[in-house]
């Protein structure tokens, strides 16, 4: 490959999971205005679903968002009655997000988002469980070389 081929739109890897995950997040979002939430909102429940309470801290971890992005979000998940934000009794300045029973009921309609994104994707068993094993480790590398470089390059 040549310098030139090099800065072809097509060579980047970058774009390629950019254009990807704008497609996945487009063919969410019939299904999720089903259920009346965001795609960065489904993100959010997922990760309640799983465990709840949560720290904000915890959540933006996951999540991998800042508190500028997460706290607007969770403001009108919580104004939408999905959340509830409390404080920690361990350490006031602590907050954690609970799931309410709204945002538990939600999590009954939310069983059949995964399997028909899945059939909407057109991957096999195998294709989807290969391709999220590699992305998984390209992310576990990204993140590894961010941490070596002190996120600065």
């Amino acid at each position: 490959m040549d310098g030139n081929d090099l800065l072809k739109l097509d060579s980047q890897l970058c774009f390629a999971i950019y254009a990807c995950s704008r497609s996945l997040t487009r063919l969410y979002r019939p299904l999720l205005n089903q259920l009346g939430i965001t795609y960065p909102q489904y993100l959010v429940m997922l990760v309640l679903w799983e465990n709840s309470p949560q720290s904000v801290t915890g959540l933006g971890e996951r999540l991998f968002l800042d508190s500028g992005t997460l706290t607007p979000l969770l403001k009108r998940m919580e104004s939408n009655g999905l959340v509830e934000r409390i404080r920690s009794r361990e350490d006031e300045r602590k907050v954690l997000i609970k799931v309410t029973e709204k945002g538990e009921i939600l999590k009954e309609k939310a069983f059949e988002v995964p399997e028909k994104l899945f059939c909407r994707s057109g991957l096999t068993v195998e294709e989807f469980f290969r391709m999220k094993a590699d992305l998984g480790r390209l992310l576990e590398r990204l993140r590894n070389h961010e941490e070596g470089f002190g996120n600065h390059g």
